[in-house]
């Protein structure tokens, strides 16, 4: 089942909205929420539209839409094509909600009245026994798997990664990166020092020469006028 929720926005990582969790939840999830934020810090428009991400006895599924994330941690045994179907339908709310207004807010959670929504869909989606079967006390699970048939992606496209090696990799280019940037810092400092050099050279190398001809004009001067 889909144990938690948050939305992200994706240029820096802020968060807009998330799931009411309760304390049994957020315990048991706490290590896998600071997992997930280490990840979407790294996230920007190039990153992966779709992914899921395995770790341990959860997985974390999440879906880039207009620039703004949506994340989901479920069971490992929660069919991955339920989880972008939750998230499908979050990403189409909330456009629809605070369009125009997403990119415009600077504190965290500014939409947690989107949390009501939030719960209501996670419950349609907490058996996934009945909605796969199409089963369950009113036709709409059955008509949500119907439209989930026919409009999203085949999820065997969608990237699956181990969230461990995925943290090592993303450690390791953290330090490449601030390697190359130390690399051209020290490469610019070279080549302003090396043109000092050669300007200190030229001025050694002709100074002579300018005094010479600076007295000499000196002398034509007092000499002929």
């Amino acid at each position: 089942m889909v144990r938690s929720t948050t939305i992200f926005r994706v240029h820096d990582g802020l968060p807009l909205a998330a799931s009411v969790d309760d304390e049994t939840t957020e315990k048991a999830l706490t290590e896998y929420k600071q997992q997930s934020k280490l990840i979407f810090r790294r996230l920007n428009a190039n990153s992966e539209p779709a992914c899921s991400i395995e770790s341990g006895a959860y997985t974390l599924h999440y879906l880039i839409v207009d620039k703004v994330i949506y994340m989901c941690i479920c069971d490992t045994s929660y069919p991955r094509k339920l989880a972008f179907s939750y998230l499908d339908e979050l990403s189409k709310e909330f456009q629809r909600s605070y369009e125009g207004k997403i990119e415009t807010v600077n504190r965290p959670y500014a939409f947690m009245g989107f949390d009501t929504f939030i719960s209501k869909t996670t419950r349609l989606y907490r058996d996934s026994r009945t909605l796969t079967q199409g089963g369950g006390p009113a036709a709409g699970p059955s008509s949500r798997m119907d439209q989930l048939n026919e409009n999203l992606k085949d999820v065997t496209q969608i990237m699956t990664k181990n969230m461990e090696d995925l943290l090592w990799r993303g450690d390791s280019l953290d330090r490449m990166s601030q390697l190359s940037t130390s690399l051209r810092s020290e490469s610019a400092k070279y080549r302003k020092a090396a043109r000092n050099i050669n300007l200190q050279a030229l001025i050694r190398k002709w100074a002579p020469v300018g005094g010479i001809g600076f007295f000499f004009i000196l002398f034509i001067w007092y000499r002929f006028f």
